[in-house]
């Protein structure tokens, strides 16, 4: 995918994260970063790479599986 597209996937969804969990993104380069309550993570994309990286709080860890599958949905949904 083109690096533009692969930006616009990883903006909508840093939006997703924030409109349904309440997270804050905030971008540096080619890198997203979201933190909130409990969860700490980074979503970075280059030479066609996407990494997704996030850490959960004991609070929010039972949230995991559910975490993971919604941004994997995603992910599958907007990058081709």
């Amino acid at each position: 995918m083109p690096r533009d597209e692969l930006r616009e996937a990883a903006e909508g969804l840093a939006a997703r994260l924030e409109q349904q969990h309440g997270v804050r993104s905030s971008w540096r380069g080619d890198s997203v970063r979201i933190k909130g309550s409990g969860v700490d993570g980074e979503l970075s994309f280059e030479d066609g790479v996407v990494d997704v990286s996030v850490r959960l709080g004991l609070l929010a860890s039972p949230f995991k599986k559910m975490l993971q599958a919604e941004v994997q949905r995603y992910l599958d949904e907007h990058i081709h």
